[in-house]
């Protein structure tokens, strides 16, 4: 297994799987690295990488009660309101998957989290707040990688709905 790397201003920059699945359907994107920054928080990433944090996302996996597991991106400057997610996707509850049943589930760690390339699709929800912008930024699937796309691009590669989901912190 190898690692293809590309030269991005003066940052050498490691290509993750989601720049991978983007670059196979041809969809035009953007890629930011804070690899060599302290940032760990998605406010922390979006100051880093000297963007609006309105338009950095963050990519949540839940769980219902029914046992079915559902993603919501949202803008890292926000909480989910698990009320307004658990009815955005009709479930009477749902709750955060826990930290540990992540990677078995996406393949992702907790901070490296895509809504592009997990193990296996899960319904999609994105805070309705991303219409507003011509791109959003969220996880390139890596701790460290970002990836920006417009939302009519995402939805060559993924489907997704938007929804009201969110609380101001």
């Amino acid at each position: 297994m190898f690692h293809i790397n590309i030269l991005k201003g003066d940052i050498l920059m490691e290509k993750t799987n989601v720049m991978r699945i983007l670059d196979q359907k041809k969809i035009n994107y953007k890629s930011h690295s804070y690899v060599d920054t302290d940032a760990i928080s998605g406010i922390e990433v979006a100051k880093v990488l000297n963007q609006d944090p309105k338009r950095v996302f963050k990519t949540l996996v839940t769980v219902s009660a029914s046992n079915k597991n559902y993603v919501f991106v949202i803008p890292v400057e926000k909480e989910l309101n698990l009320k307004k997610a658990a009815k955005a996707v009709g479930e009477k509850k749902i709750e955060m998957l826990k930290s540990k049943d992540l990677l078995p589930l996406t393949g992702y760690v907790h901070g490296g989290c895509s809504p592009i390339g997990m193990k296996k699709f899960f319904p999609t929800i994105i805070d309705q707040s991303a219409a507003q912008y011509d791109t959003i930024i969220f996880s390139a699937g890596k701790i460290g990688y970002q990836v920006e796309l417009s939302l009519e691009d995402l939805k060559k590669v993924i489907a997704f709905s938007l929804g009201d989901v969110c609380e101001e912190v």
